[in-house]
């Protein structure tokens, strides 16, 4: 979706998750106030609380009454590259594989060292 057809609160979601992703915003770091979001990207702050409530949603940010906004420790992994985490996911697969394997040859050794 580009950025003209996601509606405002998509937008400033979309730009939260972006700046966790490039490092910009990090875990239990603070969001700027309602208030602040709303003059930054020049809308309502209904549409900022809209937003924070997807973020909240997505476990993205948690909020606390009076104090604001933080970023969870676990969004880092949430938000990180699609396609760096299906290339992790790989590496442990193979890596468990190798192992498998590694204990099959092992057996096989020893029924074949013990006839």
């Amino acid at each position: 979706m580009t950025d003209e057809a996601m509606q405002p609160y998509q937008r400033i979601a979309q730009d939260v998750r972006d700046q966790i992703r490039l490092g910009r915003l990090k875990g239990n770091d603070k969001l700027p106030s309602t208030r602040e979001l709303a003059d930054r990207y020049g809308v309502a702050p209904g549409t900022v609380q809209r937003a924070l409530a997807e973020l909240r949603s997505g476990d993205i940010i948690y909020s606390h009454q009076g104090r604001g906004s933080f970023i969870r420790e676990s969004a880092i992994n949430a938000v990180a590259d699609p396609t760096a985490q299906a290339i992790k996911r790989l590496e442990e697969q193979v890596a468990d594989l190798t192992a498998r394997l590694e204990r099959i040859e092992h057996d096989q050794d020893s029924t074949r060292s013990n006839s």
